[in-house]
């Protein structure tokens, strides 16, 4: 009876996609309508604290819950926050990564740590830092203190310790994922600045290419629609819950209109509690709520690592880097790894001429499929 319950539940969301959202539903952003805001947050005091940050985390692994919690995206109370400041030096020598060390020939603040796994550069003073490569963005900028290299414990918690030590994602036997393309119906999006096509047009056409691939290669693939019509952010994370998946990738294209110039991909996951975002896009940033996808701070850390690499090695794609935000309304309520993915800006023409071409859409498809195959998510 409770599969039955479960079927026609699922069958009804697939009814009611096109509905439009309730007066009191948080809105879908208006990824065109104003311009990317880097967050401006005050750090903590500098508290040099010795942290030992657990780094012996099993690897990590999805099942399918029999019984999910309701779906909600109500802040539930945030856990205390780390606000130790940590010699990164010390951190590496504990944890066997080799000694931090000062770039030569190139700015006098910035430092690397070349380990077996990979080399991880940082300036002091920047959120901005990468790791083999690939960008992304820490909480709170580096500090000098007592000639020392010093993070916080945030960001050894929820950046470094998952690129740097965490086992690859384990998918298990029984994988299945929700495809989100983003916007739809009356919700069509940004626009193209070369002939006004929408955005909805292509994350369909990307959701589409992804779930044959995806399907070959042993998973279960559901898509939050697959026609032209407006799905509510609630009901997309309703059936992600209602099909038990084990993850979530949401699918847009990105502007910054009327501004062409920006161009590259970036992917989004969920800002953990007491951490600045990224970005904020205008939204208010409250670094003390915890949404339920915070679960799983960790994965999607790992998932959105992978995802972005592949990406950028199959399109060439400028790297805008792995970033953290707080006002995407379709992650905060997943209860599973979830990420957000801009696959070009649709404001550039050379993009949008890109974006807009078949081939490079089956370039992305074929890139997410890669990076979820089993046995080649390792690092």
């Amino acid at each position: 009876m409770s599969k039955l319950v479960g079927i026609v539940f699922c069958g009804a969301l697939v009814l009611l996609a096109g509905c439009a959202t309730s007066p009191n539903e948080a809105q879908p952003p208006n990824w065109s309508a104003t311009n990317a805001v880097h967050a401006v947050q005050n750090p903590p005091p500098l508290m040099p604290v010795p942290a030992v940050i657990k780094t012996n985390l099993p690897p990590v692994a999805f099942s399918n819950p029999s019984n999910p919690p309701p779906v909600t995206n109500s802040v539930r109370p945030c856990l205390a926050p780390v606000f130790t400041w940590t010699s990164l030096d010390r951190w590496a020598v504990e944890n066997k990564l080799g000694s931090l060390r000062r770039l030569t020939g190139g700015p006098t603040s910035r430092y690397y740590l070349d380990t077996k796994n990979g080399l991880l550069v940082l300036d002091i003073g920047s959120r901005e830092a990468s790791w083999r490569g690939l960008q992304f963005h820490l909480g709170y900028a580096p500090e000098i203190i007592d000639n020392q290299v010093f993070v916080h414990g945030l960001d050894l918690q929820k950046n470094l310790t998952p690129l740097m030590l965490e086992d690859a994602l384990a998918f298990g036997t029984n994988r299945v994922i929700v495809i989100d393309p983003g916007h739809g119906g009356i919700n069509g999006g940004t626009i193209s600045v070369l002939d006004r096509r929408p955005e909805k047009e292509f994350t369909l056409d990307w959701a589409r290419r992804i779930k044959p691939l995806l399907e070959q290669e042993g998973w279960q693939v559901f898509l939050t629609r697959t026609n032209d019509v407006d799905v509510a952010l609630s009901n997309r994370v309703a059936v992600a819950e209602c099909r038990h998946a084990d993850l979530f990738i949401s699918l847009h294209f990105n502007s910054l209109a009327p501004d062409q110039r920006p161009v590259g991909l970036a992917t989004f996951c969920l800002t953990p509690a007491g951490m600045p975002s990224t970005i904020t896009r205008g939204y208010p940033d409250i670094l003390s709520q915890d949404f339920p996808n915070n679960s799983f701070d960790t994965q999607n850390m790992l998932l959105a690592e992978h995802l972005h690499r592949a990406l950028l090695h199959a399109t060439n794609l400028e790297d805008r880097g792995v970033n953290r935000a707080r006002f995407i309304g379709v992650l905060r309520g997943q209860r599973r790894p979830s990420v957000l993915i801009e696959a070009g800006f649709l404001s550039n023409p050379q993009e949008a001429k890109r974006i807009e071409n078949p081939e490079f859409r089956q370039k992305l498809a074929e890139a997410v499929a890669t990076a979820l195959r089993p046995g080649e998510n390792g690092k």
